[in-house]
């Protein structure tokens, strides 16, 4: 028996770029469940910001922008951010009647019949004659491997699982990782830990003065020159540098930010350095960023030489069936929201059998 369920365009992910995409389908004529469906995987609606650390206050975090037609107004700063966006994505969804299926975890999309894809998931199969792809990169944090690693006798855990800062009382913790969330992470764990190492593999550089639309279109266009050539994404704040602000110099003048270069292997107690330099640990956390979620799309075999996938501007430029939102130049609240609109553009043309603008 069949029972493969056919809508025109399938959303995989109900986070910013989902959603984004799913107002701009809704926006434009097409009908939730009838000619799109949304597919989430998370339990409830709030996308990754729902994982967040609870420390991580609404008030804490830079450069959140709201959805396309409905302002966050009222966050309180003092609450923990993944209580604020989730209710705010669970209001929007309401209020658009996007009608996210959830939780539906999406296994693999293959090449199906008649120039149709199939997307395969826990509640079924769904054929689509178009894809907007949305799943971020949560849940695909990167370790780095390092000589000795398996043997260290302490805690080793990730960005992903980082629980607060109270855990770490007393604690000699290794903080791995030059960017946003390494930095926050110092900077909470300071006053509990016995003590704090910071190590990246590059000087972290700190960018003075504001952070302008200039500036913002500046590092999404380097970016996506990146992916234009079919290499694998550099996040946008890899190309920006971290916001030197009062905090940030505060943790500075402290000795908190006291950067040291990557450690060379990791010891049962610690981590080595070759030019004999030891440090203690209990907790080694990597800071060490994501990588995009996209390993069901794998049947496709979208990546190139280069190790990444192709775009022209969403559109994989390979299948122009498939758009690829929150990825790579996208990967920001801001860029999300837009290239939400350009995908559901693209689409529409493509749909209507006309000629889609490269």
């Amino acid at each position: 028996m069949n029972n493969t369920r056919e809508v025109d365009v399938v959303v995989i992910g109900a986070g910013q770029a989902g959603l984004a995409g799913a107002y701009h389908l809704r926006r434009t004529g097409f009908e939730p469940e009838r000619d799109f469906v949304v597919l989430d995987h998370a339990p409830a609606p709030g996308g990754a910001w729902q994982f967040r650390w609870p420390s991580l206050t609404y008030g804490k975090v830079h450069g959140m922008h709201a959805l396309p037609g409905m302002e966050l107004t009222d966050g309180d700063p003092d609450r923990p951010s993944s209580e604020v966006v989730a209710e705010y994505f669970a209001a929007y969804e309401r209020a658009f009647d996007l009608r996210v299926r959830r939780p539906v975890e999406v296994r693999a999309v293959r090449e199906g019949e008649g120039g149709r894809l199939l997307v395969e998931t826990s509640d079924g199969t769904w054929s689509t004659r178009a894809l907007i792809n949305a799943t971020g990169t949560w849940d695909r944090p990167f370790w780095p491997r390092y000589p000795g690693q398996e043997t260290f006798r302490g805690r080793q855990l990730h960005t992903a699982q980082y629980p607060g800062p109270e855990e770490f009382a007393g604690l000699r913790v290794v903080v791995v990782g030059g960017g946003a969330s390494g930095t926050q992470h110092l900077m909470e764990l300071a006053p509990y830990a016995a003590a704090t190492t910071w190590v990246t593999r590059r000087p972290p550089v700190f960018r003075e003065g504001p952070f302008t639309e200039d500036v913002g279109r500046a590092a999404v266009a380097l970016v996506e020159e990146r992916v234009r050539q079919g290499l694998p994404p550099r996040s946008v704040v890899s190309v920006t540098g971290l916001p030197l602000n009062d905090a940030i110099r505060q943790a500075i003048a402290d000795g908190v930010l006291d950067r040291q270069p990557m450690f060379d292997r990791i010891t049962p107690d610690g981590v080595d350095w070759d030019d004999g330099r030891h440090v203690d640990a209990d907790v080694i956390l990597w800071a060490t960023g994501f990588r995009p979620a996209i390993d069901h799309l794998a049947p496709l075999k979208l990546r190139g030489p280069g190790g990444g996938i192709r775009l022209d501007g969403t559109r994989v430029a390979a299948d122009p069936r498939i758009h690829l939102v929150g990825y790579g130049p996208s990967a920001s609240t801001i860029g999300a929201n837009r290239a939400g609109r350009a995908a559901v553009r693209d689409i529409r043309r493509l749909l209507a059998g006309e000629p889609v603008a490269v």
